[in-house]
């Protein structure tokens, strides 16, 4: 559990080293996005969670690695609370939880249509993997940046009392460096 080699060869193996991603490849942008989440001192099953956010596809990149019939697979790898952050941040319909979340704590599924309400460690880890991903993508893609900029600066600053206090300073940096 929790060993990062495997991971990594998990995810090579089922291709996201080959897969397009802004800022190189899809693996390129799990990496980076897990070393944020380190830089930033966030707990160690968020960042393993950060390097697998996408095993299960997300709302905004449909390809899946892994199939959710196969959790066991990638919990053995991560642990049970990353895995479950990773389950949340796939099911995650953000139409319907990204505007509310700060006022509701709910992340509504996209798989079945269900709400979770999540108590405020969940939470935390929930929004601090959502932004720094976005960041992530923000800065690799400029076309990207032109066009959401604005939107996540708005939401990110809705989610300021939810997110750990150092991600929202990368947050700021970095909106404020592509404004």
């Amino acid at each position: 559990m929790n060993d990062t080699a495997d991971v990594l060869s998990l995810l090579s193996a089922r291709g996201a080293d080959t897969i397009d991603h802004p800022g190189g490849t899809l693996l390129a942008h799990l990496i980076r996005v897990s070393h944020q989440l380190s830089r930033l001192s966030t707990a160690a099953d968020i960042q393993q969670a950060g390097l697998a956010h996408a095993f299960y596809g997300t709302d905004g990149f449909a390809l899946a690695l892994l199939d959710r019939d196969d959790r066991s697979v990638l919990r053995d790898l991560i642990g049970e609370r990353a895995e479950a952050l990773v389950h949340r941040y796939a099911a995650c319909d953000r139409g319907r939880t990204w505007r509310s979340l700060a006022e509701t704590h709910q992340v509504w599924s996209r798989f079945d249509g269900t709400a979770e309400t999540l108590d405020d460690a969940e939470l935390r880890a929930f929004v601090d993997l959502c932004i720094v991903n976005e960041l992530d993508v923000l800065t690799h893609s400029p076309e990207f940046a032109a066009r959401h900029r604005t939107a996540f600066a708005t939401l990110f600053d809705t989610w300021r009392p939810l997110a750990s206090p150092g991600v929202m300073t990368a947050a700021d940096a970095v909106l404020a460096r592509i404004a």
